[in-house]
């Protein structure tokens, strides 16, 4: 997972379920399931490189060693749309510590404005998943990747359903380091700011506040 810096993952499942999420006429049960279970498959490539540490382990027929996870990890949603992949990461990740990142984009500037920061205090010793389902302007996750690093983390990954080409070059400029793991990589962005094909708000969508 050193290279490259994005991973779009073309996993049919993926691209089945990213799919159903497009479509206006996806009901919100429907559609915090599909996040949910595209979270889980993004996850699982978003762990990859988690180092490993050997101890002995004994079975029921032998002796043996077993590999377990050696990183402590923190799940970081940016909110509030963000909170929908939480529980698809704890469900591989039990252990993880969450913090919380509040920021919404400003209608006129697209800008970025913070509103809450709450963070586990050994951010510094974990390996840290920024989770926000969209990746368009990238100003939020850009900033939230900023307010982590201020903190003291050095490994930070950003775990998006979709991304869009300007966010993932304002990614590039502000965190060289971040590597982004994406479901899917869209065409571009509109004159609002939304991604083109897109699905729409994913807050408004997981919440029903359309």
């Amino acid at each position: 997972m050193s290279t490259p810096t994005v991973y779009e993952m073309n996993h049919p499942l993926i691209c089945h379920k990213i799919s159903m999420m497009r479509d206006h006429r996806t009901p919100v049960k429907e559609f915090r399931e599909l996040v949910h279970e595209v979270s889980l498959l993004l996850g699982y490539e978003a762990t990859r490189d988690l180092p490993l540490v050997e101890h002995p382990v004994t079975t029921p027929v032998a002796e043996t060693v077993g590999r377990f996870v050696d990183k402590q990890v923190a799940l970081v949603p940016i909110l509030r749309a963000g909170l929908g992949m939480v529980d698809a990461m704890m469900s591989l990740i039990p252990a993880a510590k969450i913090g919380h990142i509040g920021l919404y984009r400003d209608h006129d500037s697209l800008r970025p404005v913070e509103y809450y920061c709450k963070l586990p205090p050994d951010i510094e010793n974990r390996q840290v998943l920024v989770l926000d389902p969209m990746l368009a302007t990238g100003g939020s996750a850009s900033e939230a990747i900023a307010m982590i690093k201020k903190r003291g983390a050095q490994r930070i990954k950003l775990v998006c359903i979709i991304a869009a080409p300007e966010g993932i070059a304002v990614l590039h400029r502000n965190h060289p380091d971040v590597e982004i793991v994406c479901g899917a990589i869209d065409e571009k962005l509109n004159e609002h700011g939304y991604i083109v094909p897109g699905l729409g708000d994913a807050g408004d969508r997981l919440y029903g506040t359309l």
